[in-house]
């Protein structure tokens, strides 16, 4: 399913609400997700430090996850708001992994700032290229 770009604002537009949420008292970094649904429902999520960094999560996964909380396995589009940011900046590549698990290749992936600034659109596909549960052939052993 392809969004037009009225969608991806929607989105985007949700992504940046959730970034209010964050909890970023260490790096001042907040980051919302907005994750539309195959069934129609959006999942926000927004990042949430801690002190021991590791234990933080990011908010596409924090939406994923309460997404799958839920009962929704399959996802069409992500937005990703960093109103903190002064660049562009997309999801990390753990997040990447993940997002890759219940969305194809051809997903589309919005992120930004925010305040006027023009967001960039991507795909999953072009963030995670050559994702072996998409895209590789599988080893024969033999190479």
């Amino acid at each position: 399913m392809n969004l037009d770009d009225k969608q991806m604002d929607k989105l985007f537009a949700l992504a940046l609400k959730a970034a209010e949420a964050a909890y970023a008292p260490y790096s001042k970094f907040r980051v919302g997700a907005a994750l539309l649904g195959a069934d129609g429902r959006v999942f926000s999520g927004c990042n949430v430090e801690n002190r021991s960094f590791g234990l933080s999560i990011c908010a596409e996964r924090n939406a994923v996850f309460q997404a799958v909380a839920q009962g929704c396995r399959d996802f069409l589009a992500l937005a990703v708001a960093t109103p903190d940011a002064k660049s562009l900046t997309g999801p990390c590549g753990a997040c990447r992994q993940v997002l890759s698990e219940f969305m194809g290749p051809q997903a589309p992936v919005r992120f930004g700032i925010g305040g006027g600034s023009a967001p960039a659109d991507s795909t999953l596909g072009e963030l995670l290229p050559f994702d072996s549960l998409h895209d590789l052939i599988p080893y024969d052993g033999k190479s």
